[in-house]
């Protein structure tokens, strides 16, 4: 009897321990959960699509059915083999892994547009490099057959112009099925593509196919949106398309002059602001920029590369939206848009993604209150509480 009750007194401290170490391993394992995965969930939930505007006005034929539910990102910057270190790669990846399939499972939306520089060093990755790239892509960016998914190309994915080649540019059309001047349409909306890579206009072999195609495309559009009239025969032999005026989807912005208009959290810093974008580098030049415009006359642009928000409007009515970065590695407050779309309206609204800084803020009290609770457990915080509580009795005796 007496043997079994002294067993049962060593065994306490054992448990206590195991009790302790299982209270610590759900702490951290919940801190974990919740920053590398839940995080994402209510974050994301918070997002709405946003509702066109018109309201009452809205055309008898553009119902709640036809609203086209599209998300615009940019710049994902996928790490390569030559720059990215692992962890980087690893960290980055997964952020915005867990932030894409987390977005299409809450707001599901029907396409989704990817706004160029998909991968970080496509423009001189070799064939095993480039297909270790596409390969990562997909497992991060799977999506379901409800949703499309639409891939522009950018400088980082073929080079800048004195970078590009066929090989590259034919590369990236073989993996995203992605064609300069290919029309898209969905639900009546015409969305125009775009290689902002080729608008060099110095008549190289790739920018003379994609201004080709460009060209003919923007007839069709204009055709299309003209009202029968047997006089015209330019119009006659061609291919009718939904008279919605298009949208146009790029990785190059159009030229302006700085980001110094620029507003918003997510706007570039204000040290960068007042920089002066480089033509044909940081923006498309004046002349690419105006011919754009003429050929389409857009009622809305979507671009990238500069990985800072931007709302502009060119020749005082065409807007222009600057999608910023989708990876941390290029912003603290990445971002995507989400837009509601008809043959005649839209209406977008910005989805923030967790802050960076906020996550590490949480890791480090979560780390310092691990620390607290392993002193405390070891008895190692028992001197300054037992000098308090020995002035305190001190205290009452007197």
């Amino acid at each position: 009897m007496l043997s079994s009750s002294s067993t049962t007194v060593k065994s306490l401290p054992l448990k206590k321990r195991l009790c302790f170490l299982l209270k610590l391993v759900c702490f951290v394992s919940s801190v974990l959960i919740f920053c590398e995965f839940l995080i994402y969930y209510v974050v994301i939930f918070q997002c709405r699509w946003p509702e066109v505007k018109g309201g009452a006005h809205m055309d008898k034929k553009e119902t709640s059915t036809s609203v086209l539910k599209a998300v615009i990102l940019a710049d994902t910057h996928l790490l390569g083999e030559i720059k990215g270190h692992w962890l980087d790669k690893l960290r980055r990846e997964w952020q915005m892994e867990r932030s894409f399939q987390t977005a299409l499972w809450l707001l599901q939306p029907d396409i989704v547009f990817i706004l160029g520089d998909v991968f970080d060093e496509g423009k001189w990755s070799s064939p095993q490099a480039w297909a270790d790239d596409v390969r990562r892509f997909r497992k991060m960016f799977k999506y379901p057959v409800s949703t499309e998914l639409v891939v522009i190309v950018g400088n980082h994915d073929i080079g800048f112009h004195y970078e590009m080649t066929t090989y590259k540019v034919n590369r990236f059309e073989k993996v995203f099925n992605f064609t300069s001047g290919k029309l898209i349409t969905r639900k009546g909306i015409n969305f125009v593509i775009v290689n902002s890579v080729a608008m060099e206009g110095d008549g190289c072999a790739v920018c003379r196919t994609s201004e080709a195609k460009l060209a003919a495309l923007s007839h069709k559009l204009n055709c299309s949106q003209q009202k029968p009239n047997r006089s015209n025969k330019r119009c006659s032999d061609v291919e009718k398309l939904p008279a919605s005026e298009p949208i146009l989807l790029q990785h190059y912005p159009l030229y302006r002059k700085s980001d110094a208009e620029c507003s918003g959290e997510d706007s570039a810093p204000p040290e960068e602001k007042n920089i002066p974008f480089k033509e044909k580098y940081d923006v498309l030049s004046q002349e690419a920029s105006q011919k754009l415009i003429w050929w389409f006359q857009p009622r809305l642009i979507l671009s990238g590369h500069t990985h800072s928000a931007c709302e502009v409007l060119h020749a005082g009515k065409i807007p222009e939206i600057s999608v910023p970065s989708f990876s941390w590695r290029n912003r603290n407050n990445p971002s995507f848009i989400m837009g509601s779309i008809t043959p005649t309206r839209f209406s977008l609204q910005k989805c923030f993604l967790p802050y960076e800084s906020r996550v590490f803020t949480i890791y480090c009290a979560a780390g310092a209150l691990l620390v607290i609770l392993i002193l405390a457990h070891f008895q190692l915080l028992t001197p300054p509480f037992y000098f308090a509580q020995r002035l305190i009795s001190k205290h009452k005796a007197v």
